[in-house]
């Protein structure tokens, strides 16, 4: 599809200058740019990309000459990433999937359908589930019984919703993402050598030969609006109360969330991240790549942690945390520090203990 540079620079708030009336197909990196895409020039270190690329109109920073570089219309934005939002959802045309229902996808004849739901081949949805208003369902996704997904909903290929799930509006699942399965609850007749390192630190006991037992999921999962989940993500069922996400909140691609976690408004859970069953999370909280996070436990509103980051113990309101065991980011700074000096340390006390010993056998 075509766009003119007014058409872009009026969905984004920004202004265009130029030729207005030029038309673009597809947005670009300078350096790779031809005639009919938008340049992305937005910070001045790429004004040599431009050179190189042969882009007519290109998204600028704040006070560049766009005539001197050499092209036809610029389009000027106040918060060039926050553009980066607008401007790729103007271009993205999503996946797609067929208005109505694909011939192969089986729909228990008690499920509720919402006007305008596409639904693609190999769909499952079971009893009693209702999908709201212009869902997109895509190949091999499959609802379970009673679950209920919410207007504007997309679901990508292979993503699972369990029974009982309650999703809110403009829910999206990319490939993979299972929401509602049982939780990983497990327990011994008598007590285990997990429970007697837990009560003691360390310490796991004399324990007799047991087996696990599985305690069972009841509860299920209850997401809120504008809620999104990266491929192969995972949210388990809780065990009595219902495993919780707050609207707005963004969870990447193979995060876990384990059973009975409550997670806030506006989260932002990266990569590979893991919450533990039954820990309660504030709002707009930020966990970086590969952060674990113990069970049973409260993370406060608007803590940050950064990549890798192991919480084991509640965390306050507002505290930016890193390292493991998580600790405060400027601590966490000084003690690498320190750790990086410790063979230097390590040499200088060696040859201290060797001059006291000189001087000893010298008396």
């Amino acid at each position: 599809m075509a766009y003119t540079i007014q058409q872009i620079a009026t969905a984004l708030g920004g202004r265009a200058e130029g030729d207005v009336g030029l038309k673009v197909l597809r947005a670009s990196e300078p350096a790779g740019a031809d005639a009919q895409a938008l340049a992305l020039a937005m910070d001045q270190k790429y004004a040599d990309g431009l050179a190189q690329g042969a882009a007519e109109a290109a998204i600028l920073w704040e006070g560049a000459d766009w005539r001197a570089l050499g092209l036809k219309a610029a389009i000027f934005v106040p918060r060039p990433r926050y553009a980066m939002s607008g401007l790729t959802q103007l271009m993205d045309p999503g996946p797609e999937i067929a208005p109505g229902h694909h011939p192969t996808a089986v729909i228990d004849p008690s499920a509720e359908i919402g006007a305008g739901a596409a639904i693609g081949p190999f769909v499952v949805i079971g009893a009693r589930a209702k999908i709201g208003a212009r869902v997109r369902i895509a190949a091999h996704a499959s609802v379970a019984e009673d679950a209920r997904v919410g207007d504007d909903a997309l679901l990508m290929q292979g993503v699972r919703i369990g029974a009982r799930v309650v999703i809110g509006d403009r829910f999206i699942a990319q490939p993979g993402a299972v929401v509602g399965a049982d939780g990983f609850s497990f327990v011994t007749p008598e007590k285990s050598a997990v429970e007697n390192v837990r009560d003691t630190l360390g310490d796991s006991g004399e324990t007799a030969e047991q087996s696990w037992t599985r305690i069972h999921s009841l509860g299920s999962v209850s997401i809120g609006d504008d809620v999104e989940l990266g491929a192969n993500t995972t949210i388990d069922r809780g065990t009595i109360r219902n495993t919780s996400i707050g609207s707005g909140s963004k969870l990447d691609n193979l995060v876990h969330v384990g059973h009975n976690v409550q997670i806030g408004d506006d989260c932002l859970l990266c990569g590979q991240v893991g919450i533990a069953g039954s820990t309660r999370i504030g709002n707009r909280v930020v966990l970086a790549g590969q952060c674990g996070v113990n069970d049973n436990i409260f993370i406060g509103d608007d803590v940050i942690a950064g990549g890798g980051t192991k919480i084991f113990t509640n965390a306050p309101k507002g505290r930016v945390l890193l390292g493991y065991p998580a600790m405060k980011m400027d601590t966490h700074v000084e003690v690498y520090k320190g750790l990086r000096r410790l063979p230097r340390l390590m040499a200088q006390v060696a040859a201290l203990q060797k001059a006291v010993s000189n001087r000893d056998q010298n008396d």
